[in-house]
């Protein structure tokens, strides 16, 4: 089983991010993500083995909860450099919260003994992969026509356990399970 954890995207968001797609796909001739499948990775897990998914799944029902984290989905660019693009993405700028729960998520997955990410946590929403010399020339034009770069913004509560299946029509991501992210009411704001 291939695994990861990721924040899904809202309603919202995913449909200005298909209006959008639409609007560049024909631009350029890259392998374009299918927007269904558009995520907010916060650890890949990697190949996992079936019979230990409960261990797994329990260690990310204990990781500390970071409470609710404002997500907004605004600008474009490119991966490693604009002038040498193997990807083009999405800009993902969010509370501090994302961070400290990716962090918080391999802390406790790395105990299992998940490999550790040694890059920077540099979230994003993969919208093409550039394989080889193509002409970006349309697309970058397309870009630079956009009236926005802004997708939409939500407040995410909680995350997902994902499966990744990769077919030869492309991967098929499925949701396994999710886990909340709100900080446990106290007391007093209970009665409140």
């Amino acid at each position: 089983m291939r695994l990861f954890t990721a924040i899904a995207l809202p309603s919202t968001v995913v449909g200005n991010l298909e209006r959008l797609l639409a609007t560049l796909r024909p631009t350029a001739r890259i392998k374009w993500s299918p927007v269904k499948n558009l995520h907010i990775t916060t650890k890949f897990i990697g190949e996992w083995e079936e019979e230990r998914l409960e261990e797994l799944r329990a260690a990310l029902e204990e990781i500390e909860p970071v409470g609710t984290i404002e997500i907004a989905v605004r600008g474009l660019g490119w991966f490693p450099s604009e002038r040498a693009p193997r990807v083009f993405w999405a800009g993902i700028e969010a509370a501090p919260g994302l961070a400290e729960l990716a962090r918080r998520t391999q802390e406790r997955l790395a105990r299992l003994g998940v490999p550790i990410e040694r890059r920077k946590y540099s979230p994003h929403l993969t919208l093409a992969r550039i394989k080889g010399p193509v002409n970006l020339t349309p697309l970058r034009s397309a870009v630079a026509a956009l009236p926005s770069t802004e997708f939409g913004s939500f407040v995410a509560d909680r995350f997902h356990l994902y499966l990744s299946e990769l077919t030869p029509a492309g991967s098929i991501y499925t949701a396994l399970d999710e886990f909340e992210m709100a900080l446990p009411r106290s007391a007093g704001e209970a009665h409140g």
